[in-house]
């Protein structure tokens, strides 16, 4: 059985150059990168239709979504051969405020083309019927795609109170302010966390998770997050490898 010195370790966002524009390494890279250090799985969160996607928006929705997935699949494969677990889910984004979404795969893409255009709230609908959880993606961070802070307490299931990019050493714009008012607009409205490294390239930030078990798939992750069963929040400042 496997086990690990502080818990079993998950990053929940990050990103592969197969899905996003800003991806700087393939999915197979990624993976292979975080079994190297020492996690039990990931969860590739590539940025969606209107957000820095890699896949041209003028292809057919089907096509789009077979090429938007092929970062996932790509760490899927590669993480099956090494022994990391890898699921799916994906970073909207409804004019500049994201979200991640988790709980649903490619085959409800194909068959729910209306997700693109979605409204915040119909998103919230479509994510539910479908089994799915939304957390609202670092609420607090500015940048210059980011014209103003949006906060939607009513539509998410989730906050994503500790973001790795803000915190981590590795990470060239380090601003904790964003996680301190994160955690503290989850604690307000009494919403679970998530925490993710919003890695972009193989560089580690060691974000993300840790549980007291292993997880068996993207609703058990689902069901520890609105359980708050995570026993840390890893804000990139732990850089050991856990493995044994």
């Amino acid at each position: 059985m496997e086990t690990h010195v502080n818990g079993f370790r998950y990053d929940t966002h990050l990103h592969t150059s197969e899905g996003s524009a800003c991806g700087r390494s393939t999915g197979a890279e990624m993976a292979r990168a975080y079994a190297e250090a020492g996690y039990t799985g990931i969860i590739v969160t590539d940025h969606f239709f209107y957000g820095n996607t890699a896949v041209d928006r003028s292809l057919p929705w089907s096509q789009w979504v077979e090429l938007y997935c092929l970062g996932f699949e790509h760490a899927k494969a590669e993480g099956d051969r090494l022994g990391l677990q890898v699921f799916f889910g994906w970073e909207s984004n409804y004019q500049a405020t994201e979200f991640l979404v988790y709980g649903l795969d490619k085959q409800w893409l194909l068959a729910h083309p209306e997700i693109k255009d979605a409204t915040i709230p119909e998103q919230l609908v479509l994510a539910h019927e479908g089994g799915g959880m939304i957390s609202h993606a670092h609420p607090y961070r500015q940048a210059p795609y980011i014209k103003e802070i949006r906060l939607f307490p009513e539509y998410v299931d989730a906050v994503e109170g500790v973001n790795a990019t803000h915190t981590s050493d590795t990470s060239a714009q380090k601003h904790p302010e964003y996680n301190e008012q994160a955690l503290a607009y989850a604690k307000q409205y009494n919403l679970p966390l998530t925490a993710g490294s919003d890695q972009h390239s193989a560089t580690m930030v060691w974000g993300g998770m840790v549980f007291p078990r292993k997880l068996k798939d993207i609703d058990d992750f689902i069901r520890a997050v609105k359980n708050r069963e995570a026993t840390e929040l890893l804000d990139g400042s732990k850089q050991e490898n856990t493995g044994i």
